[in-house]
C-alpha cells in the first residue's frame, strides 16, 4: 500500500488551488499504482480475472464511472486538497465535496456538520472549549465522548484546524489518545500538512484537476432555520457556488438524503435538478421496492421507484448491499430493489467500495447482503462486475479510486 501512495506523491502540492493544478498536469500523470494488480492477484481463476489481467499494462484514462468518495480516504485525510489530488491522479472523473456550514454560514467540505472531533485536531487546540460537547474521558463502561461541529466555529477558526484521518479511540482517557484511533489497515503517513477546503475552493480545485462534481448537502446538526438560514436557503447556496464559478450544470450531480432538497433543486434549479441524486436511506433489502419500510407508517414511508420517477427524480444512490444479493448457488446477483429501480428508469450510483476494510472477514457493513460469498480482497472486482454489468450502475464511489478507474477502463465503461 505504501508504494501506491508514493507513486502519487509527485502530483501533490501544498496549497488547495495551486497554479500547477492544471488538467494537463494530471492527465499526463495518471496512475493505477500497485493496488489493482494486487487485487487481481487475489481473485479466483476465471474469465473475469483473465480479462482484468489483460488490462494491467494499459495506460490509465479518466473515467466518470470512478467517483472519489471524499477524495481517496483509504490513505489520505478525507475532504482535503491532498485527498482529492490523489483521487484525480488515480483517474476519478467525479469528485465529492460533502457540504456543511460554519457559524458564519460559510460552506465547507465536511462529511458531517458534527465530525470535527474525529477528522481534525480540534480537541487539542484552544478551540476545544467551543465544542458542542467538550471531551470527556472513558470511565468504566462509559466511552469517551466529544462532539465538535463546523457550526461551532467561524470560517476563520475552521481554517486553523489540522485535518487528520477520520477516527477516534473511544477507550481514551485523554484528548490526544482519543484522536489516535486510525484503523490498522489505513495509515496516518500522509496526514501531515493536509489542507482543509471550503466548498468554493473545492470547485476551483476539481475543475483544475479535470474532474466533475458531486456535492452532497449534509443534514444540519443544528436546528433549522439557523440564524435565519432556512433549509431552502442552504440548498440554494450550494447551487449558487457552481453558478458563480461558471460551471456547466451538466458537470454537477447534486446529492442529498433529504428528498425535499432534491425536489427543491428540481423545482427551482431545473438544469441542476435533472441529475440531482437522491441518496436513498432505506438500508435493508426486501421482496418489494419499498425496502424495510411499512407503507402504512406515514412517519417512515418511502416512495416507490415509480413514484420517485414521477417526481422527476432521475438518479438514486443506495449503498452497495441494497443492489446485490445471493442466489441459491451463493452467486452475487441483482436485488429486487435494483431491478425495480431499473424498471422505473432510474439511473443508479452506489457507495462505497474499499470503505470498510479487508474482505477476508466478509467485508463489513458495505457487503452485508453478500457476506457469505466474500472471503478475499479480490472479491472487490467480483462485486464491482455484478454492479456494473448486471445491475447497470453508472458510477461507484470508492475510497481508493484507482480500483474503479482500472475496472472501468478495462471494461470500456
Amino acid at each position: 500500500m505504501k508504494n501506491v501512495a508514493i507513486s502519487l506523491c509527485c502530483a501533490l502540492v501544498a496549497g488547495p488551488v495551486a497554479a500547477s493544478d492544471t488538467q494537463s498536469d494530471y492527465e499526463s500523470g495518471l496512475t493505477y499504482g500497485v493496488r489493482p494488480a494486487y487485487l487481481v492477484s487475489r481473485m479466483q481463476d476465471g474469465a473475469l480475472k483473465q480479462k482484468l489481467q489483460s488490462c494491467l499494462a494499459a495506460t490509465p484514462q479518466r473515467s466518470a464511472f470512478s467517483i472519489g468518495h471524499r477524495g481517496a480516504p483509504l490513505m489520505f485525510p478525507e475532504h482535503t486538497a491532498e485527498s482529492h489530488r490523489a483521487a484525480a491522479a488515480m483517474g476519478a472523473g467525479i469528485l465529492e465535496c460533502d457540504v456543511t456550514f460554519t457559524a458564519d454560514k460559510q460552506l465547507v467540505c465536511r462529511h458531517a456538520q458534527n465530525d470535527l472531533h474525529t477528522t481534525t485536531n480540534i480537541l487539542v487546540t484552544d478551540l476545544a472549549e467551543q465544542c458542542t460537547t467538550p471531551f470527556s474521558p472513558a470511565t468504566g463502561d462509559t466511552e469517551a465522548q466529544a462532539e465538535c461541529r463546523a457550526s461551532d466555529l467561524t470560517l476563520a477558526e475552521f481554517r486553523t484546524l489540522a485535518p487528520k484521518m477520520d477516527a477516534a479511540d473511544r477507550s481514551a482517557t485523554t484528548p490526544e489518545a482519543y484522536l489516535d484511533g486510525t484503523a490498522g489497515w489505513r495509515t496516518d503517513l500522509y496526514a501531515h500538512g493536509a489542507t482543509l477546503l471550503t466548498h468554493a475552493e473545492s470547485i476551483t480545485l476539481f475543475d483544475r484537476l479535470g474532474a466533475d462534481f458531486t456535492p452532497e448537502l449534509k443534514a444540519p446538526s443544528v436546528e433549522m432555520p439557523f440564524d435565519g438560514l432556512s433549509q431552502a436557503d442552504y440548498a440554494q447556496m450550494l447551487v449558487d457556488d457552481y453558478t458563480e464559478a461558471g460551471i456547466d450544470p451538466s458537470r454537477v450531480w447534486l446529492q442529498s438524503f433529504n428528498l425535499d432538497d432534491v425536489k427543491y433543486w428540481i423545482a427551482n434549479e431545473p438544469e441542476f435538478g435533472k441529475q440531482a441524486v437522491y441518496l436513498d436511506d432505506r438500508y435493508e433489502a426486501s421482496d418489494d421496492d419499498e425496502g424495510l419500510i411499512d407503507p402504512m407508517d406515514a412517519a417512515t414511508f418511502k416512495p416507490t421507484m415509480a413514484e420517485l420517477k414521477e417526481m422527476a427524480v432521475n438518479y438514486i444512490a443506495p449503498p452497495m448491499w441494497m443492489l446485490v444479493t445471493l442466489d441459491d448457488a451463493n452467486e452475487m446477483v441483482p436485488s429486487v430493489y435494483a431491478t425495480e429501480a431499473k424498471a422505473a428508469g432510474l439511473g443508479i450510483i452506489t457507495w462505497t467500495l474499499e470503505r470498510s476494510g479487508p474482505l477476508h472477514n466478509g467485508g463489513g457493513w458495505y457487503f452485508q447482503s453478500v457476506a457469505e460469498a466474500i472471503d478475499s480482497d479480490g472479491d472487490y472486482f467480483e462485486i464491482l462486475d455484478v454492479l456494473a454489468q448486471d445491475v447497470g450502475v453508472e458510477g461507484v464511489f470508492s475510497d481508493w479510486p484507482a480500483t474503479t478507474t482500472f475496472y472501468a477502463n478495462c471494461m470500456g465503461l
